[in-house]
């Protein structure tokens, strides 16, 4: 390994993991350069077996001989930045990490027929912003069956830092892309559609008849205004999960996870 002691996070390598934000990291202009953040021994060793591509790693001293040594050795000899721990604890979040982070190559973005490949269940994000409801969705995807995530423009990156950290790994599990077309562009490759929403329309999650369509998107909305009224009008069916004691609705991951089991391909 290329073991590197930094006493600064102005040391030339770590702009990655202090000075950079997210969008700078995404590198709108060329995403082939783009990078992403992962955090955890266990996170880190996900994203390796999926066959990303590491570019460094940075933790404190005692984790060289422990919890990063396994990773150390699958990494050959990337730099490895290391310094006292008072230092690394400036950085944002990463007392929370177990001491290990991993600087990942973002891979090139994938087309939508290439991600539906075969694919019985995929989900929509439509405008869901939040960085912690977005991991939980890809974590329940991935336990549940769900086989692709597509996500609107005005959504919150996947690969976000944190996205990457609540879902435990799931962004590399399951395939994603960006939704450019919206729903229409679903419908082109032989998918039915289902709004998760609350109209006087909807009808409840349970019927059978959702269950039983051969290729099915789930759409779900943003957080606080659902989706939107023209999203709805282009999907095939609406759906609501019934409610007891007037409640009105569920968080949007939670109603992702209820919605991925009972719609699950039989």
């Amino acid at each position: 390994m290329a073991l590197i002691e930094i006493k600064d996070l102005s040391h030339p390598g770590v702009e990655a993991y202090c000075r950079l934000t997210e969008a700078q990291l995404r590198n709108r202009i060329d995403p082939t350069r783009g990078i992403f953040i992962a955090e955890s021994p266990k996170v880190i060793a996900v994203a390796l077996d999926a066959g990303y591509e590491p570019l460094s790693l940075l933790c404190e001293r005692r984790h060289i001989t422990g919890d990063a040594a396994p990773l150390i050795a699958r990494c050959g000899d990337l730099p490895v930045y290391t310094g006292e721990r008072e230092l690394l604890a400036t950085l944002t979040g990463y007392t929370l990490t177990r001491g290990v982070l991993c600087a990942m190559r973002r891979p090139e973005p994938r087309n939508v027929e290439d991600v539906c490949n075969n694919a019985s269940r995929v989900v929509v994000l439509d405008g869901v912003v939040d960085s912690t409801n977005v991991g939980a969705i890809f974590r329940s995807a991935a336990a549940l069956g769900v086989e692709a995530v597509l996500v609107s423009p005005n959504c919150c990156d996947p690969f976000n830092r944190r996205v990457v950290r609540v879902s435990m790994g799931s962004v590399f599990l399951v395939p994603w892309t960006w939704l450019e077309g919206g729903v229409e562009q679903l419908h082109n490759i032989g998918f039915r559609t289902v709004a998760m929403a609350l109209t006087d329309q909807s009808t409840p999650i349970d019927d059978p008849v959702l269950a039983a369509e051969p290729r099915l998107a789930i759409v779900m909305g943003a957080e606080g205004d659902g989706l939107p009224q023209e999203t709805i009008a282009q999907c095939d069916y609406t759906a609501r999960i019934p409610m007891s004691h007037g409640v009105d609705s569920l968080n949007v991951a939670a109603a992702a996870a209820v919605a991925f089991w009972q719609l699950r391909k039989r």
